[in-house]
């Protein structure tokens, strides 16, 4: 299983700036994003359409899903593609880590995505799109989804973050797929009895940081001009 290591390993510095496909909405593209902005990286950012993957995508990653970061060393022989969020993070934050976030309980920070990633995601997609899954009621749906969002609501009794009073890679790498659940249905989401999940995650949604990581981007198409990100021009309500 993936996971994040407070490592001595390093990455080259690469030029051109590293390549970065992603989709605006995808809360795993948002984990890469929120990374980078952690690190104060810039890459060029190519933001794609999940119905139209462009060819230079796929030639690098052909399983066709984002974000996928692209390392390109002074040949085609020192190139490093990317292709899971987590490890997307692990080598943003290896690169410049200044608020500390791969400092805060990696093991407990680790567990909690796995169960975010191989439980609650699963439950979360049925819960969006219940309709495709007939086996159970978009309620039961939502009911077993919560099971994850109560132990986040237990941890977030003690502290204003998942694992402390500072931001860790378990809150970048939990809050895209909270905001995802809780975007199903608003309404249903703030009434449930979790209100320090549902603080958390206001807070979350107007972090600069995260504004920044929801900028809108066209989408990308060969011929286009380079698109560098981060771009300090505006923020962006999710």
């Amino acid at each position: 299983m993936t996971g994040f290591v407070n490592s001595a390993r390093s990455y080259a510095i690469t030029v051109p700036l590293p390549r970065l496909y992603s989709f605006r909405r995808c809360p795993y593209a948002m984990r890469a994003r929120l990374g980078i902005l952690f690190a104060g990286l810039t890459v060029e950012l190519r933001e794609i359409v999940l119905k139209n993957k462009p060819a230079q995508m796929l030639a690098v990653s052909p399983k066709g899903t984002v974000p996928v970061l692209e390392l390109a060393g002074g040949d085609r022989s020192e190139r490093l593609i990317i292709e899971e969020s987590r490890e997307i993070v692990e080598w943003a934050l290896q690169q410049g880590d200044p608020q500390g976030l791969l400092n805060t309980g990696l093991v407990s920070a680790n567990a909690l995505i796995d169960r975010n990633d191989n439980e609650f995601k699963h439950w979360l997609d049925r819960y969006k799109y219940a309709d495709r899954h007939p086996e159970l009621s978009q309620l039961d749906y939502q009911q077993k989804g919560e099971v994850f969002l109560q132990a986040l609501e237990s941890l977030l009794a003690k502290n204003r973050y998942l694992l402390g009073s500072n931001i860790s890679i378990a809150d970048i790498g939990i809050m895209p797929f909270v905001r995802q659940f809780a975007h199903v249905d608003r309404e249903v989401f703030y009434s449930l009895p979790y209100p320090n999940l549902q603080k958390w995650l206001r807070d979350w949604l107007d972090h600069p940081v995260f504004l920044q990581a929801m900028i809108k981007f066209p989408s990308w198409q060969e011929g286009d001009d380079e698109v560098v990100f981060p771009q300090i021009t505006a923020f962006a309500r999710s």
